[in-house]
This record gives structure tokens, C-alpha cells and sequence, in this order.
């Protein structure tokens, strides 16, 4: 067993010592323009692993939709990927670009949310206010406490 690991790892290391770096493309991608393909496509993936039967029923088709976007073709970004990928340090600063951008838009998402509950909160609480305002003044008005008030209301359900 040992033997056949040592002539597994002996036989990658020879096969990748030959491999030369792929030719510039003439239709390389620019890397800003590649980092936001890459972008488009997480995001595309992530959401296939929430509700990939969603996409399906609605015709979404991924790759069409990134490929007709950016105005490429398939042969193109697989050229330019693979071109980027073999300089695993730029290809890593492009990855880690896009990892970047998405953790922002997920901050500024959440504190959208948050911002969101925070108003619907606040606005429960102020019809709460105004709820707990005409109790008060209707007890007033009548010469009687808040839960002189809410026993009558509960005798007449009863009743």
C-alpha cells in the first residue's frame, strides 16, 4: 500500500513538472471584468443551494444568464479561467477580491434587515403607545382606573 502511494505521488509530481503556462488568449477576459463573472456565478451558486426547484421552474438558466451578461462565450471564460487559474497568486487575489465584495454586500444586507426590523419595531411600539393613550384617556373621561375599565370590557364578552 505504501508502495502504491509513493508511486502515485512520485508520478503527479512528474506529471505536473511538464506543464507549461497556457497562452495568453486573444480574447482574455480582463481581470475586473473576470472577478465580477466570478461574483455573479457565486452568488448564482449560492442561491441554486437554497432553491435550486425556484430557479428551475422560472427558466433560469445560470450559465446562459452570466454568458449573455458579460457578452462572452463558454469557450472564452473557460480560456481565460483557465489562463488566471494557472498563476494560482493572481487567480487567489482575484477569488479573494470577490470573497471581499460578497462579505460586504452580506454586512450591508444584514444591517438593511436589522434596520428593517428596528422601524417595524418601533412602529409597533408607538401604536402600542397610542392604544395605551386612548385606554387612559377614556378611563379619565369616565372617572375610572384602567382596570375598572378592562373588567367591564370583560364582564360584557362574558355576558
Amino acid at each position: 500500500m505504501k508502495k502504491l502511494c509513493l508511486v502515485l505521488v512520485l508520478s503527479l509530481c512528474i506529471a505536473c513538472v511538464g506543464t507549461d503556462k497556457p497562452e495568453k488568449p486573444k480574447d482574455l477576459i480582463a481581470e475586473d471584468k473576470m472577478e465580477n463573472i466570478l461574483h455573479d456565478l457565486f452568488i448564482i451558486n449560492g442561491a441554486k443551494g437554497v432553491n435550486r426547484k425556484l430557479l428551475e421552474n422560472n427558466g433560469f438558466q445560470p450559465e446562459t444568464y452570466v454568458l449573455n451578461k458579460y457578452n462572452i462565450d463558454s469557450t472564452q471564460f473557460s480560456n481565460s479561467n483557465t489562463y488566471y487559474a494557472f498563476d494560482t497568486e493572481n487567480y487567489k487575489s482575484i477569488i479573494d477580491n470577490v470573497k471581499a465584495r460578497l462579505e460586504k454586500e452580506k454586512e450591508a444586507y444584514e444591517a438593511q434587515v436589522l434596520e428593517e426590523s428596528m422601524a417595524t419595531k418601533r412602529r409597533r411600539d408607538s401604536i402600542k403607545k397610542v392604544n395605551e393613550r386612548r385606554k387612559d384617556s377614556l378611563a379619565k373621561s369616565l372617572g375610572k382606573t384602567k382596570d375598572t375599565i378592562q373588567l367591564k370590557i370583560k364582564e360584557s364578552i362574558i355576558n
